[in-house]
């Protein structure tokens, strides 16, 4: 399961130079990246233009290395996906307020601190990402059950068997890797593949929210004369 410090490690394997290493993490990780079907990423990403179109939110959640990539990829659909004020997807990662998290760890379990919030952010159509290596945390598992009550869309980033969650999800987004590393690596690819996608669709995007704002501003003057 995935760790307070970023994942278990995988099994070590004795290397006489670093560089050995290096060349073969870069061709397991290569393989991965090869071997994968993207269909769901695809899926991923029109879900994604249509919550930046329509102002749906987007959650995302983890733990451990999960969890700051969670952090890292929130940042990066609010802002650096448009560069435009006003522009961005509203997105949340339930993984960044620390007052939030030990709260709700200490008064209800940590297993609760993902659901909890969904439970009073959350909409119906709305758009959950959960991370995780293992795909059997029970924060995570418990984030699934909770977007599937509101009427979320669930998609999950996954390594190793993919664990409860491939089953749990709307959408698995699985990375068949034993390797705690490799898997966290796969999010934050996934992630800023989704970005560069994103962020070639920004002025059709900005020319929407423009003409919807310019809309909202004549309707208020004529709800005021």
């Amino acid at each position: 399961m995935d760790g307070a410090g970023g994942g278990e490690m995988t099994a070590a394997v004795a290397f006489p130079q670093p560089s050995a290493l290096f060349n073969d993490y870069s061709e397991r990780l290569s393989a991965a990246l090869r071997e994968f079907d993207w269909t769901p990423v695809e899926r991923l990403a029109h879900d994604l233009l249509d919550c930046w179109r329509t102002g749906r939110q987007v959650f995302l959640v983890g733990n451990g290395g999960s969890g700051g990539n969670a952090n890292h990829l929130a940042n990066d659909f609010l802002y650096p996906l448009s560069k435009t004020p006003g522009s961005g997807l509203k997105v949340h990662s339930l993984s960044s307020n620390p007052a939030i998290i030990t709260c709700l760890a200490n008064d209800e379990g940590y297993e609760r601190i993902f659901s909890m919030q969904l439970a009073v952010l959350a909409r119906e159509d709305d758009v959950l990402i959960v991370m995780s290596g293992s795909g059997n945390s029970p924060n995570i598992l418990a984030a699934l059950e909770e977007a599937k009550a509101i009427g979320m869309t669930s998609y999950a980033l996954l390594g190793f068997s993919g664990g409860k969650a491939k089953a749990l999800a709307d959408v698995p987004i699985h990375f068949r890797v034993d390797d705690m590393q490799i898997a966290e690596d796969a999010q934050m690819i996934v992630g800023h593949m989704l970005l560069q996608w994103l962020y070639g669709q920004r002025d059709d995007v900005n020319a929407l929210k423009i003409q919807a704002a310019e809309l909202r501003r004549t309707w208020r003057r004529m709800k005021n004369t």
